[in-house]
């Protein structure tokens, strides 16, 4: 029997529908009445990093790198044909990416939701692979390599990334590379998909105008039971060091690119600590911020001067990115103003601002399906809850954000990465 929780927002008035499905599966549903659009996003806990793995126990198990990248692309090519001419069928707009932690599959559309529904359930849960396709998809993810090593922006984050980390897979483009693709193999494809596509290591979240009686039923009928497996990823120890301090290529760019690495030690975020970590980063690249403003002044960058929270299995950091002229010289600025801060703490309004500007986007973002959608499975993979960071949000205090600034954010444990112009 599916297990049925309603969550309401008291801030917002909004609720969504967590169920533990018989199937294994963990299912949100999150109903956005008088909205055209719908959304699915249908993931699994497999990312880029998980390349050393044991199941209940056993033996660990090495694979090439890139074969979680590799086995999203092939999911989409089914015994019954190609699954995107599926969804040419029902108007959907479809797709899917692997990052460093997860896969996931997703597609939005405004009608012939639930056959969509239908084809995203099915070819997700029904591999096949065989000798010829498998070789025939090694030179199509091959371009889209060198593709990616001829992107500047891609080349600028994986540079700072191989100069923050000695061991941990993290460094590694997502991809793979040529050499570790050709190693792949049908069989260890149908390896990395029975042990992570599992429904108990998978999450489905949908967010629009819909009835969750619908969806139960195609998921009724559609997913069978799973038997729950205890896996486990595997990492080298990793040094709280960084690497070096200093990387640069030159790339056919107009303007050079940099992104700047603090390096963190490695721990798993509690979702208090992302409300605090939010505000921080909203503090310093915010176009309301004293850093944008004394950085803008002078004419050390442009808008788009951004930084996110990078963290995963094993690995955290805030990386500062954008484009400037005089990178190394803007890079010295930031780390000079986060020092400061450190020391004589922050002002209590621009704190304010801060945290009114963290919390504005956080509710902004619940009118949109797709933003909905990729939150709650961001969130679950992470073991957090849409509604409720917004409460820690608002909870915030000067107090806890200066608490939580002094443990991070380490300028000696910093590494800028540049792309300059040929």
């Amino acid at each position: 029997m599916n297990n049925i929780t309603e969550v309401k927002s008291a801030l917002t008035g909004d609720k969504y529908y967590k169920i533990d499905h018989n199937s294994g599966l963990t299912i949100y549903l999150y109903p956005k009445k008088d909205y055209n659009s719908k959304y699915a996003i249908f993931g699994t806990r497999f990312g880029s990093v998980n390349n050393a793995f044991s199941l209940d126990g056993g033996e660990v198990k090495r694979v090439p790198d890139g074969i979680a990248h590799y086995l999203e692309h092939k999911m989409f090519e089914c015994e019954d044909g190609d699954a995107f001419l599926k969804y040419a069928k029902t108007g959907a707009n479809a797709n899917a990416y692997t990052s460093f932690d997860k896969t996931c599959y997703l597609f939005g559309c405004a009608d012939n939701f639930n056959e969509s529904l239908e084809i995203l359930l099915d070819f997700v849960s029904r591999p096949y692979f065989t000798e010829e396709t498998v070789a025939k998809e090694q030179g199509i993810i091959g371009q889209e390599i060198r593709m990616y090593d001829d992107s500047a922006e891609w080349r600028v984050m994986f540079n700072m990334l191989e100069n923050m980390y000695h061991n941990h897979p993290v460094q590694l483009d997502i991809a793979g590379t040529v050499e570790s693709i050709a190693e792949i193999t049908p069989e260890l494809l149908y390896d990395c998909y029975y042990t992570f596509y599992n429904l108990n290591n998978m999450v489905l979240c949908i967010a629009g105008d819909m009835e969750p009686e619908d969806i139960l039923k195609t998921a009724d009928r559609l997913l069978k039971p799973c038997e729950k497996h205890d896996i486990k990823s595997y990492f080298e120890d990793e040094p709280y060091e960084i690497v070096s301090d200093y990387v640069e290529q030159k790339f056919p760019v107009s303007v050079p690119l940099f992104n700047l690495g603090f390096k963190d030690k490695a721990h798993k975020v509690s979702q208090k600590e992302m409300a605090e970590i939010e505000i921080i980063c909203e503090l310093l690249t915010s176009a309301s911020s004293k850093l944008y403003k004394l950085l803008d002044d002078k004419k050390l960058i442009n808008q788009s001067f951004d930084n996110e929270y990078f963290y995963g299995q094993g690995y955290n950091a805030v990386i500062f990115s954008g484009e400037s002229r005089k990178p190394q010289e803007a890079c010295e600025v930031i780390r000079s103003y986060i020092s400061d801060l450190r020391k004589n703490g922050i002002d209590k309004e621009d704190f304010e601002i801060a945290k009114r500007e963290v919390y504005g986007d956080a509710i902004s973002s619940l009118n949109s399906v797709d933003s909905i959608a990729n939150m709650m499975a961001d969130f679950h993979f992470n073991g957090m809850d849409i509604f409720s960071i917004i409460d820690d949000i608002a909870a915030c205090t000067l107090e806890d954000v200066e608490k939580r600034l002094a443990s991070m954010l380490d300028v000696n444990n910093s590494t800028l990465s540049v792309v300059l112009p040929r």
